[in-house]
């Protein structure tokens, strides 16, 4: 029987435009300022410290992800999402006017702190604005617009670079924030309920310290630093520590970053280890993929890109169709189950990927696994919000959020060892390998080495590739497997409903909620 009801949609409210381009603000900034990393080694110097104008960012990002959440639950989550937005367009006019690396490290940091408020922000208010039988149609907008940013992100970077300067790929946000300020500020009304408590500060340091010493260990470990060096195993031990103690801190606050009871919903767990797990494989593959494109396939930055096209449509005709049947049936348990099939395949598919394969063929081998990932993200968020009581909708999608972040940096880190050590493993069983090992080798300087050389370089990144790839079937497996455990609790039909299954006490409340109201009556009205 369908979970289908007489009850016409929920009409859209026009701020959720400005929730829109404030989740767009956060996601164009990661790939536009990518294209614009070179330029700015040159003007600036610094070429050692360069990885830290990303980190710092991710950093900070993820550490104040929770941290907006909670704050809209106790103070106004259209507030919240607003200063983060504020904070993050501060950063982004001082990182375009940074005068050195170090400024530039520093200013990314600020931009980090509000970018952690933009998605978590956007959900949480979809939360308060929509219900969840409709917040398919509003999440798809939101899957559309990533493969926009990824896609767009570098060829408007290299655009603004060649044509005007390194510093409009920070000013180029004001034009989409300052908008989305006024979209919000005036198209979206809430009663806010203020929640007089002290902020679990206890609770947010051991948090912020375990996701940076993680995050340090996911990007150090196998490159910087060994994985046995004092340094990593410092790292693993601050992270267990904190994590561990954050724990209990969280049991005793009074309104803790992260609720403990969120986590007695099954289906709330459950969705938070496949946002990890689907957020490794999405980060994995789209940094390790134009690995592939640009130095066997031959394909330029911008083209390589491009190249992932298919992936990326792929998530977003998903994600849109997705929302959609959600919104229409009510039923959702067979979406990650469907997904999490679609990335083993489409992750067995990317083993095909050979020296030799044409570079048409290659791109639309991507295809599968973007779908399988579109299935995967659209639905566990649903289910995240679906299980949290409109009390703890920000802690709820902050948790979401970050729970995929850390996946992501986990996963391209640890397949990252996996792609280093068979890239130097084939590259050193052949002959003709390049000095240094390769490490350093750009696409156009491979160009220029001799025949031998290129396809002794061609085997070992694809050799490095297919490690990844076996692993990103793994981590589909998992979410295979785990998206069994998912239980087809009906969704609320009105925003201010409770979450999970407390919502319906006795199977005749259930039927009552899935049965079409009488002639002349609305679910919902008084």
């Amino acid at each position: 029987m369908s979970h289908a009801t007489d009850t016409p949609p929920t009409k859209i409210p026009f701020g959720i435009v400005g929730l829109v381009l404030g989740m767009f603000l956060g996601m164009l900034d990661g790939t536009i300022v990518g294209t614009a990393l070179p330029t700015i080694v040159g003007d600036l110097g610094g070429l050692d410290r360069l990885s830290w104008v990303v980190t710092a960012y991710l950093l900070a990002a993820a550490a104040a992800t929770p941290i907006w959440g909670k704050l809209g639950d106790l103070y106004g989550r259209k507030g919240a999402f607003m200063a983060s937005i504020g904070v993050f367009l501060v950063g982004s006019m001082l990182s375009g006017m940074s005068r050195d690396m170090n400024e530039l490290i520093l200013f990314r940091a600020v931009q980090g702190l509000g970018a952690g408020g933009l998605m978590v922000g956007a959900f949480a208010l979809i939360g308060a604005l929509v219900p969840p039988r409709d917040s398919g149609r509003v999440q798809a907008l939101f899957g559309a617009i990533m493969p926009i940013a990824l896609v767009g992100g570098p060829l408007l970077g290299g655009f603004l670079t060649d044509h005007l300067n390194w510093r409009w790929a920070f000013y180029v946000n004001v034009p989409v924030g300052l908008p989305a300020l006024v979209i919000v500020g005036f198209g979206i009304r809430l009663d806010t309920v203020r929640i007089k408590a002290r902020i679990d500060y206890a609770g947010a340091a051991l948090l912020t310290t375990g996701i940076v010493a993680l995050t340090l260990f996911a990007g150090w470990a196998g490159t910087t630093y060994a994985w046995t060096s004092p340094q990593i195993l410092g790292l693993a031990g601050l992270t267990v520590v904190a994590l561990a103690a954050f724990v209990p801190v969280e049991r005793r606050a009074v309104e803790p970053i992260i609720p403990p009871r969120l986590f007695a919903d099954r289906n709330f767990a459950v969705a938070q280890v496949l946002s990890f797990l689907v957020g490794a494989v999405m980060m994995a593959a789209t940094n390790y993929l134009p690995q592939y494109m640009q130095f066997v396939r031959g394909a330029s930055p911008t083209a390589g890109g491009l190249l992932l096209l298919p992936l990326m449509f792929g998530m977003l005709g998903v994600q849109i169709t997705s929302g959609r049947l959600i919104s229409r049936t009510g039923r959702y348990r067979v979406h990650p189950i469907l997904g999490g099939a679609l990335m083993i395949v489409g992750a067995l598919v990317l083993l095909g990927l050979g020296v030799d394969t044409p570079t048409a063929a290659a791109s639309a081998l991507t295809l599968l696994i973007g779908v399988g990932v579109g299935f995967v993200m659209q639905s566990t968020m649903l289910i995240t919000m679906n299980s949290a009581d409109p009390r703890d909708l920000g802690a709820a999608s902050g948790t979401a959020t970050l729970t995929r972040t850390i996946g992501g940096s986990l996963g391209v880190a640890l397949l990252g060892a996996v792609y280093a050590h068979r890239f130097e493993g084939s590259l050193g069983s052949q002959d003709g390998r390049p000095g240094s090992g390769g490490a350093d080798l750009t696409p156009a300087a491979l160009r220029e080495l001799p025949a031998a050389t290129r396809d002794a370089f061609h085997t070992a990144v694809t050799s490095g590739l297919h490690g990844v790839v076996i692993g990103l079937a793994i981590l589909s497996a998992l979410a295979f497997g785990l998206s069994w455990f998912v239980r087809e609790v009906p969704l609320r039909s009105a925003p201010g409903a409770p979450g999970g299954p407390a919502a319906y006490d006795t199977a005749s409340e259930v039927a009552a909620d899935t049965a079409p109201a009488p002639a002349g009556v609305r679910a919902g009205s008084n």
